[in-house]
């Protein structure tokens, strides 16, 4: 991923994991190795458990703790109604910014 893509990508990243954790609930790993998956593969770990840290704390989501095979317990995420209405803000807000860049684009005033 390029500069720039990396650039954007940092300002859409919470919504982009809040839509993850609105389907279903994971854990930091697990997150970042779908977002790896979908070709997002310069996204290191700490940049999702600090983003996780940050929408904990803003109380956007729900967490569990669940044991691991391996090591201590896993904190799993889910997302809350809170959540949901920041989520919804976001889709409206990304709906409301592809439509003016598409019009700047195809050069439509």
């Amino acid at each position: 991923m390029g500069k720039q893509a990396t650039e954007m990508l940092k300002g859409t990243l919470e919504g982009i994991v809040l839509a993850i954790l609105s389907t279903r609930a994971a854990y930091g790993y697990e997150i970042t190795a779908w977002l790896r998956e979908q070709g997002f593969s310069d996204i290191a770990e700490g940049t999702i458990y600090a983003l996780l840290v940050r929408i904990e704390q803003r109380g956007l989501v729900d967490v569990a703790k669940v044991p691991s095979e391996k090591g201590p317990p896993r904190k799993v995420y889910s997302l809350n109604a809170q959540g949901r209405e920041y989520l919804d803000e976001f889709w409206r807000t990304w709906a409301f910014l592809a439509e003016r860049l598409e019009q700047l684009r195809e050069g439509i005033n």
